[in-house]
């Protein structure tokens, strides 16, 4: 059995924690400029429509009493840390899947901690005792079915779908519901008189293929009950990106480049955090008409360096023509890889010095960031990198 953990308006929740004044308000967590976005909105905000990855200018308008307050990243972590070590006190096998949420494999620990239902009770009272905040848990035989019963009764719920209930649940399951099933996917369903995702079933296989692709066998199999996917307790993350939602829409390059400097650190700093090189380089642009548009390149040799992640997003971003404002701007690395991993040598590493060099630099401005705190040292400017 696993357990899926999920904080409930783990931001919002924070604050309220932190600052009694806000509990049993309207609280939203988010950008204060007119282009910010929602990151976690109460439940006392959600009951006037208010949800993530609004725009700031329409939570207003629904909830006019609405109290806005930017993000506090390094308070969120912290107690993140702690919940996550809590858990680890039922089970080895947990897998943090976002800063707020986790799934945990409690398989074979009913002689220690009860019945799958006792577990998660105990799960809640021990997040509870460490960090002051409710959490939401769903339990069932598979990952993507934990995932689901979590959300089933929020907030502080607890819902449980036992083995002999599994083909009951999927038989009435709104498709909607399944991960994965984007508005998009959920159309073309809906053409084929799927409504819940047991109606897969009483489709022909070949028909679901040809219709979804590798997405239609995952829909086959998850109809049957099937889940193959396994907690697992730590791996390589795949990507580290940054991005931006400008003040003002813009055409100017240059300026987009001052936001892409900041960006190519942050996500440097991250990967040498993090013991990994990438890549994979890539830019992430959305205009004004919220069009989106990504360009990348991949490197002969993985790298960590900010110097390079800015050099060569800076190139993706001269090589791609702007006829239209920008209203946000990303710069990622993807195909990681630990430093510890092997790689092909070039056969004329021209650059080879400069970048290893580039890299203690980067290695000099971390220990100096860790110690005297984020925007304690800067780069000269752009052209300067560009040297």
């Amino acid at each position: 059995m696993i357990l899926h953990i999920d904080m409930d308006a783990f931001f919002a929740s924070v604050e309220q924690l932190d600052n009694p004044e806000l509990r049993g308000r309207p609280v939203i967590v988010g950008g204060h400029s007119k282009r910010g976005v929602v990151s976690t909105a109460s439940y006392e905000a959600r009951k006037f429509g208010v949800h993530s990855a609004m725009p700031i200018f329409q939570a207003k308008q629904k909830c006019p009493e609405g109290i806005i307050i930017p993000p506090r990243g390094a308070r969120y972590k912290e107690l993140s840390i702690k919940i996550m070590a809590a858990l680890h006190d039922f089970s080895p096998l947990v897998e943090p899947v976002s800063i707020d949420e986790a799934y945990v494999d409690i398989s074979g620990c009913e002689r220690i901690h009860g019945t799958p239902e006792e577990t998660a009770t105990r799960v809640k009272q021990k997040i509870y005792d460490t960090v002051n905040l409710n959490c939401s848990i769903g339990i069932a035989p598979t990952k993507f079915l934990a995932k689901i019963a979590s959300d089933m009764d929020k907030p502080n719920g607890l819902t449980i779908i036992p083995p002999e209930k599994v083909t009951e649940f999927i038989d009435t399951l709104p498709v909607q519901k399944v991960p994965g099933v984007g508005k998009a996917t959920f159309q073309q369903l809906e053409r084929l008189g799927i409504k819940t995702l047991g109606d897969v079933q009483r489709l022909p296989k070949k028909i679901v293929m040809e219709k979804f692709g590798k997405y239609g066998k995952r829909l086959i199999e998850l109809a049957s009950g099937i889940d193959r996917s396994r907690v697992i307790p730590y791996s390589t993350p795949r990507s580290v990106s940054s991005e931006i939602t400008l003040s003002e829409n813009t055409c100017d390059k240059e300026l987009l480049k001052k936001h892409m400097l900041n960006q190519a650190e942050e996500v440097g700093r991250e990967l040498r955090k993090k013991g990994v090189k990438g890549k994979t380089i890539s830019i992430k642009i959305k205009h004004a008409d919220f069009k989106q548009v990504t360009r990348s390149v991949t490197l002969f040799q993985p790298t960590q360096s900010s110097v390079v992640i800015y050099k060569e997003s800076s190139k993706l971003l001269d090589t791609y023509d702007i006829n239209k404002n920008v209203r946000l701007i990303g710069v990622g690395v993807s195909g990681l890889l630990s430093v510890d991993t092997p790689v092909q040598m070039e056969l004329f590493g021209a650059d080879k010095k400069k970048n290893a060099g580039w890299e203690k630099v980067d290695s000099v401005v971390d220990a100096i960031t860790e110690k005297f705190g984020k925007g304690s040292i800067k780069k000269a400017g752009i052209t300067d990198v560009l040297k």
